[in-house]
C-alpha cells in the first residue's frame, strides 16, 4: 500500500511542467518506429527478393512470422505491463526490436530472416503498446485523451514516412540500409529513452500468488467470452479485417512496382498514402456517426457502422486490385481507407458493450490475440497464390473476406447482441 502511494505521489509531481510532454515526444518517436520498422520489409520486397532468390510464398511467410508473432504476445505484455516497470519493458522493447532491425540488414536466408524479422522484430514490438499507453495515462491525467490521440499519429506517419525513405534508401543504396537506418535510430532512441524517462514503480508486488492469479484470470476471461456469441463474432470479423490489413500492407508496394512499373520510393509512399489519409477520415467521422446513432438508436448502431464499413469497403478493395489506372486505384485505396476507419473507430467501443468492465482489458487482449494469429496467414496464402493467379486477383479477392467479415457482425445483430447486451448489463 505505501509503495502504491509513493508511486501515485511520484507520478503526480512528474506529470507537471515539461516532463508529461517530453514522455510524449519519445513515445511518439518510439511508436513511430515500430510502425516504420514494421512496414520497410514489405517497401524493399521486390530488392529483397531478387538479391536472394526467395520465393512469393517465402516472403509470405516472413511476413506471416511478424504478425502471428506480434498476436501470440500482445496478451502477455498486457498483463506484464501491470506487473513490471512500465519505463523497463517500453525501453527495452524498443531497443529489442530495433536491434533486431538493424541486424535483419545482415539476413542472407530465408531462416534468418523468419528468426530476425519475423520472431525478434515481431516479439519485441508486442510489448511496446500496452505499457506505453498505460506509462501515458498515468503523466497526462487531465488531457489524456489528446495525449493518447496524438501518440496514436504516429501510426500513420509511420506507415507513410517508412514507405517513402525505406523505398528511396533501398533503390540508391541497397535494401540493407533502409534496416541499418531505422534499427540505428531505433537503439539510439532507446539510450535518450533510458537516460531522460523517470523511473516509474511496478503496479503490482510480483509473488507466486500474483502469477497464478493472472494465469486463473486468463482462463476465467475465455470461459466467459467464449459463452457470449457476439464477442465471438466481433472477434472473427475482427480477423477479417486484419486479414485483409495485413495482405494488403505487405503486397501492395510490390504490386505498384511491377502492374504500373513505378519506383520503390513512389510505389512505397502511394501504396500507404492515399489509403491511409482515407482511414484517418474514416476513424474521424466513423466515431462521430456511431457516437450519434448510439443516442438516438441504441448501442447496436456501433456495430451496424462496423458492418456497413466492411460492406462497403469491399467494392473498392476489389477494384483496387483490377485497376488499370492509376487515378481510379487511388480513388479506390482511400474510400477503401475510409471505410476501413468506420469500422476501425468502433473496434473497442462494440466490443464493450457486450462485456463487463472488470473484464474489458483482458477481453480485449485476447480478441486481438485471436485475430493477429488468424490474420497472419494472408501474406503467405497471397504468396502461395501469386504465382497462378497473380497479385491484382489476389488482392481483388480480398474483398470476399470483408464481406464475410460484415456477415459475422450481421449474424451478431440479428441473433445474439441484445441477448448478450441484457446478460452483461445484469452481471454488472
Amino acid at each position: 500500500m505505501k509503495i502504491a502511494e509513493e508511486h501515485i505521489a511520484e507520478i503526480k509531481k512528474t506529470a507537471s511542467g515539461w516532463y508529461r510532454w517530453e514522455l510524449l515526444a519519445l513515445l511518439w518517436g518510439a511508436f513511430f518506429l515500430n510502425q516504420a520498422d514494421r512496414q520497410i520489409f514489405n517497401v524493399v520486397l521486390p530488392l529483397i527478393q531478387k538479391d536472394l532468390s526467395l520465393t512469393d510464398a517465402e516472403l509470405g511467410l516472413i511476413a506471416s512470422a511478424l504478425v502471428c508473432t506480434y498476436g501470440l504476445l500482445v496478451p502477455v505484455a498486457g498483463f506484464f505491463g501491470d506487473i513490471f516497470s512500465k519505463k523497463n519493458i517500453v525501453g527495452f522493447s524498443l531497443l529489442f526490436w530495433s536491434l533486431a532491425t538493424l541486424a535483419t540488414g545482415l539476413c542472407a536466408s530465408l531462416v534468418q530472416f523468419i528468426l530476425l524479422r519475423g520472431i525478434a522484430t515481431g516479439g519485441g514490438e508486442a510489448f511496446y503498446a500496452p505499457s506505453a499507453n498505460a506509462l501515458l495515462s498515468e503523466h497526462h491525467e487531465k488531457n489524456r485523451s489528446l495525449a493518447l490521440s496524438i501518440h496514436q499519429t504516429a501510426v500513420y506517419f509511420g506507415i507513410i514516412l517508412s514507405g517513402l525513405i525505406a523505398g528511396y534508401i533501398g533503390e540508391n543504396y541497397g535494401w540493407e540500409a533502409a534496416f541499418y537506418l531505422f534499427g540505428g535510430l531505433g537503439v539510439l532512441l532507446a539510450a535518450v529513452f533510458f537516460l531522460r524517462v523517470q523511473k516509474d514503480a511496478p503496479a503490482k508486488i510480483v509473488t507466486h500468488a500474483s502469477s497464478a492469479e493472472i494465469r486463473k484470470e486468463i482462463a476465467a476471461t475465455a470461459k466467459i467470452i467464449i459463452k457470449k456469441p457476439t464477442v465471438v463474432l466481433l472477434t472473427l470479423a475482427f480477423a477479417c479485417m486484419v486479414f485483409v490489413n495485413v495482405g494488403y500492407l505487405t503486397w501492395m508496394p510490390m504490386f505498384m512496382v511491377q502492374k504500373f512499373g513505378m519506383s520503390l520510393s513512389e510505389a512505397g509512399f502511394s501504396s500507404l498514402f492515399y489509403h491511409h489519409i482515407g482511414a484517418f477520415a474514416g476513424v474521424l467521422s466513423g466515431a462521430k456517426l456511431a457516437d450519434y446513432f448510439t443516442l438516438k438508436r441504441g448501442p447496436q448502431s456501433r456495430l451496424m457502422l462496423q458492418m456497413f464499413g466492411l460492406l462497403l469497403g469491399a467494392p473498392f478493395i476489389y477494384i483496387m486490385g483490377s485497376a488499370d489506372d492509376l487515378t481510379l486505384l487511388y480513388i479506390a485505396m482511400f474510400l477503401f481507407g475510409v471505410f476501413r476507419g468506420w469500422y476501425d473507430s468502433n473496434i473497442v467501443a462494440s466490443l464493450y458493450e457486450v462485456v463487463s468492465p472488470a473484464i474489458r482489458s483482458s477481453s480485449y487482449g485476447l480478441m486481438l490475440a485471436c485475430a493477429f494469429i488468424t490474420g497472419a496467414s494472408s501474406p503467405l496464402i497471397l504468396g502461395i497464390l501469386k504465382p497462378s493467379i497473380g497479385l491484382s486477383m489476389g488482392l481483388s479477392l480480398l474483398s470476399v473476406v470483408y464481406v464475410l467479415g460484415g456477415g459475422f457482425i450481421g449474424m451478431a445483430l440479428v441473433w445474439f447482441f441484445r441477448m448478450d447486451r441484457e446478460a452483461t448489463i445484469i452481471s454488472q
